[in-house]
């Protein structure tokens, strides 16, 4: 969860929205965030054994999820899943807040990752209070980021806005594809005869 490099993504994913509509994706997106790594902080591992889930299987579907959103960013087009149209209901805006932002951009598969190798198998009640208020003021600094950085684009001509969008696009697609790799490396590394 990088709040400093994930601000040019948000920017980029809510172009065109009234300045409130910004502000509520950018709260949303984060709450949601902060919800889903405290679950799997309290019961990632029981929750992925419930639906036989592995990690290589999450990073590599959030790899694919992340692959496309690059794709459109790259191409700076309006994406009907970036952009929605005016026949769209108005929970539109929701949806990018909740997928891409909150999940996979925010607690993707690293971050899940990350917050179930800090707490362990071991239910230790100081580490994963400590775990959760740690993920609170990065979820807290990237709602600050994603509200402040728009102050930031406005100083900027649509030109570099344009060379942003494209290079976020790029950086989104590598990190992407490292994670469809990363899991494939994983799936062969524990199928034995691979």
């Amino acid at each position: 969860m990088n709040p400093i490099g994930n601000t040019p993504i948000f920017l980029s994913l809510v172009e065109g929205f009234p300045e409130e509509e910004k502000i509520r994706i950018a709260r949303t997106a984060t709450l949601w965030a902060f919800f889903i790594v405290t679950v799997f902080t309290l019961g990632g591992h029981f929750i992925f054994r419930l639906f036989g889930i592995t990690l290589p299987a999450f990073r590599i579907a959030g790899g694919i999820l992340l692959f496309m959103i690059a794709y459109h960013l790259v191409r700076a087009k309006r994406s009907h899943q970036h952009h929605p149209t005016e026949e769209e209901t108005e929970e539109s805006p929701e949806d990018i807040a909740v997928t891409p932002l909150a999940t996979p951009i925010l607690a993707g598969p690293g971050t899940i990752t990350t917050a179930l190798s800090l707490v362990g198998r071991k239910t230790d009640p100081l580490k994963i209070l400590t775990v959760i208020g740690i993920f609170a003021l990065v979820c807290l600094t990237t709602y600050f980021c994603f509200v402040y950085g728009e102050n930031l684009m406005k100083r900027l001509r649509p030109y570099w806005i344009g060379v942003m969008t494209r290079l976020m696009g790029l950086i989104l697609s590598v990190v992407a594809v490292q994670m469809v790799i990363e899991g494939l490396a994983e799936v062969i590394s524990q199928t034995p005869g691979l």
